[in-house]
């Protein structure tokens, strides 16, 4: 039992902690009016200054991309439109010099984009860096980017330094402002989880538009699962018909079409994810023949979890040893690499369940002439990941493929060269064993990255709740709890406890939003604003000064709530963090001054 100088001990301990880590670095203003996420490099000139927005307020932008084109119209409409009022009003000058309406001082009238190559294609690595400047008159404001997707984010930037000024009666501009900005990790995403959940394509459209306002780049569009198959496919029109919810829950080629023509004229690639061979229930209404185990009940034996059928309701796996299989699957690879264009393609092969293809008799068959499970993977994975790399793709895989201590496949089975591993168990540990053997990751740790965790479990017929005790400990009843805060998101680091070498092979992260519990209902305040806080640290990081410097979660606790008021102006129905009572009285809501 501890005693009491064990408390105060431990309590002067964390003291400690939060006096040195949580406070603002020496020196931090906050400026009237901010961007989410911080850039890497802004200055405002003072006094500050805000300049009228035009009523014929226009973005002057290159020919030569039509979705750039697209953006710049966009914009334009939303600078006129602007209705947002900061939770705190701005302190600045509003500039009188200068021609504009009568009585009324200087206007801005547009902005230019200047694009060294707007005809650069969207893809992994793109440069998305640029430069705005609005001069301290007024006169003029200016966007320098090397590409159409650095302009963009010029452009979202450019947007989050106006508001409505009911003063004025008028849409007010940042003045005398620099930014210098760029991101420190190419690969910053959401994943979505369609396969458990049908969401309406408006529902996606929304999720992608909030991204692009996140400066997130990277839809991972996580289309099917053991629960359905919603994707309609030309060559392959009965896995949609027999396995999706129905008709009206399906995605079309048109609808496909749209949200990829949608998410590119918001810098924002789609990357789809066809998870094989686990987690293909969903197939056997199809092709029986393909499947192991499907229809039977995910746990025989509830106290015998390793012989489970699958890591949760809903049975069944691609069978290697099928010809049928690898029929299914190269139309279905040809397919949806001819539907999404991005260079990535991600082909799951996660939560392979021993239980299952050990129920399958030709499998028991080959397994009794010497064979094993993880031989049998590396089958299934050696017949279809050259269709991946024949397409041109990179091909990206769970981390399970190679981590997992049942069924993995050696690392000659998926090349360095052209694999990427996602990482979700074991927080950086994981990471680090993938980086270690070459690859390139993507970290989406479900201690930090998983947005459904800590809701409790959606299995019903479950005696634990019978316990009153069952909700007492920190797991909130999910085997990944708890709850995800902002907070936890936004400090994670991903690159934490690898050398500067290792660090180099992680190209970013994704939070996860998995829907066994989520639906089109709750969606955006699951995912928002807790996916804002991982952009802005897979942005311009989390901490002021570089790698070494402070954690910058306190100064981020105000920019955060006034980003969240201006999505919401924006149609996402993000969740608060704080009382509005906080944001009007600076400090006074910490847990430290």
């Amino acid at each position: 039992m501890a005693t009491k100088n064990d408390v105060s001990v431990a309590l002067l301990l964390l003291l400690s902690f939060l006096l040195s880590s949580s406070l603002p670095a020496r020196g931090y203003a906050p400026f009237p009016i901010n961007v989410w996420p911080k850039p890497t490099s802004m200055s405002w000139a003072e006094p500050h200054m805000a300049v009228r927005v035009s009523s014929s307020f226009h973005v002057v932008a290159p020919s030569g991309n039509a979705h750039l084109l697209s953006a710049a119209r966009r914009y334009a409409a939303l600078l006129l439109a602007e209705r947002y009022r900061p939770l705190v009003t701005p302190a600045v000058n509003v500039t009188a010099g200068g021609a504009g309406a009568a009585g009324r001082g200087a206007e801005l009238g547009y902005l230019t984009l200047a694009v060294s190559d707007v005809h650069a294609p969207l893809q992994h690595g793109v440069d998305e860096s640029y430069a705005l400047e609005i001069l301290p008159s007024g006169a003029a404001a200016t966007v320098t980017a090397a590409t159409a997707w650095g302009a963009m984010h010029g452009l979202e930037t450019f947007s989050q330094l106006a508001w409505w000024c009911g003063r004025e009666r008028a849409v007010l501009v940042a003045a005398g402002v620099r930014v210098e900005d760029r991101p420190l990790y190419p690969h910053r995403g959401l994943m979505l989880d369609t396969g458990r959940t049908y969401f309406p394509v408006a529902d996606i459209l929304r999720t992608i538009d909030a991204m692009a306002a996140n400066k997130m780049n990277v839809f991972h569009w996580h289309i099917t699962d053991s629960q359905s198959f919603p994707l309609e496919l030309p060559s392959e029109p009965a896995l949609a018909e027999k396995g999706s919810y129905g008709e009206s829950m399906r995605y079309t080629v048109d609808d496909v079409k749209l949200i990829v023509d949608f998410a590119m004229s918001r810098g924002v690639r789609v990357v789809p994810e066809i998870d094989t061979p686990g987690h293909t229930a969903s197939w056997a209404g199809a092709y029986p023949e393909v499947v192991s185990c499907a229809g039977k009940f995910w746990l025989p034996d509830a106290s015998d979890w390793p012989n489970r059928l699958a890591a949760e309701p809903g049975a069944g796996q691609l069978n290697p040893l099928e010809p049928k299989t690898y029929q299914v699957m190269s139309n279905v690879i040809n397919d949806v690499t001819s539907l999404f264009p991005d260079g990535f393609y991600h082909a799951g092969a996660d939560e392979v369940t021993p239980g299952c293809w050990n129920a399958d008799p030709s499998i028991q068959a080959y397994l009794a002439r010497g064979g094993t499970l993880s031989q049998l993977l590396e089958k299934f994975v050696g017949g279809t990941r050259p269709l991946i790399v024949s397409r041109n793709r990179t091909a990206v895989y769970w981390e399970d493929v190679l981590l997992d201590q049942a069924v993995n496949v050696t690392s000659s089975a998926i090349p360095p060269e052209t694999t990427i591993l996602q990482t979700w168990n074991n927080g950086g540990n994981n990471t680090k064993l993938i980086v270690q053997a070459g690859y390139r990751a993507i970290v989406s740790s479900a201690s930090f990255y998983y947005l459904d965790c800590g809701h409790g479990d959606f299995v019903g017929n479950n005696s634990v709740y019978d316990d009153p005790r069952s909700d007492y400990d920190t797991s909130g009843g999910s085997w990944c709890g708890p709850y995800k805060t902002w907070q936890r998101v936004y400090d994670y680091d991903v690159a934490g406890g690898l050398t500067d070498e290792e660090a180099r092979l992680v190209i970013g992260g994704e939070v996860a939003m998995w829907t066994e519990q989520v639906d089109a209902a709750v969606l955006d305040g699951r995912v928002w604003p807790r996916a804002s806080a991982m952009a802005e640290a897979l942005w311009s990081g989390n901490r002021d000064g570089g790698a070494t410097g402070r954690k910058r979660y306190a100064e981020a606790t105000d920019r955060l709530t006034d980003w969240r008021h201006r999505m919401v102006g924006r149609g996402v129905r993000a969740e608060p963090i704080q009382p509005l009572w906080c944001r009007s009285r600076p400090g006074m809501c910490n847990l430290v001054r």
